[in-house]
């Protein structure tokens, strides 16, 4: 299975912020995407963006965590998508987002917003997650940035280094629970 450069540390430093948690016991919903399908939630269920938005309304099932990872950047009021999350969460609920930061303009169907990590933090804040109940990731560098450039690059470990240069984040991403 090929995967993206640009996605391999945020893919491993996600999983390990919920492989502590019993997750096993949990439903989960990944909104757009698959990726989680096989993580061994005890349901799993995915729907796809743009099909549904979730800025629009929440589902009515309640589930113990969902997962959004690279749909938020292209949300027209992604503050609505934040409380309909939250509306979405059993109590003690957890939400997996992430996001590009440094990532060319990818219209699917538009492309809207960039978050850093502090800016994460605080959206999910503003959402309705305790700010102490959310923590945060981010990484990137300039080599894996300028190659993306022109189309998505899949890992080669004998050429392209994981090495993290804080200061320039490719995907930041967060975990955050009510």
């Amino acid at each position: 299975m090929s995967i993206t450069w640009s996605r391999v540390i945020m893919n491993q430093e996600t999983a390990n912020m919920l492989k502590p948690l019993p997750f096993p016991q949990w439903t989960a919903l990944e909104i757009s995407g698959s990726a989680w399908q096989d993580f061994g939630f005890r349901e799993y269920k995915n729907i796809n963006y743009p099909e549904y938005d979730i800025c629009f309304e929440p589902l009515p099932e309640k589930f113990d965590l969902i997962i959004a990872e690279q749909i938020f950047e292209h949300l027209l009021y992604p503050y609505r998508a934040g409380r309909n999350v939250i509306s979405m969460l059993n109590p003690g609920g957890y939400f997996l987002i992430s996001v590009p930061f440094l990532v060319k303009v990818h219209n699917y169907p538009i492309d809207c917003t960039r978050w850093t990590e502090t800016g994460l933090k605080y959206f999910l804040h503003e959402c309705g997650f305790p700010l102490d109940n959310i923590q945060t990731g981010s990484w990137g560098n300039r080599q894996c940035i300028i190659a993306n450039f022109s189309q998505w690059i899949v890992y080669d470990p004998l050429s392209h280094s994981l090495d993290n240069e804080p200061e320039f984040p490719y995907h930041v991403w967060a975990l955050a629970h009510i």
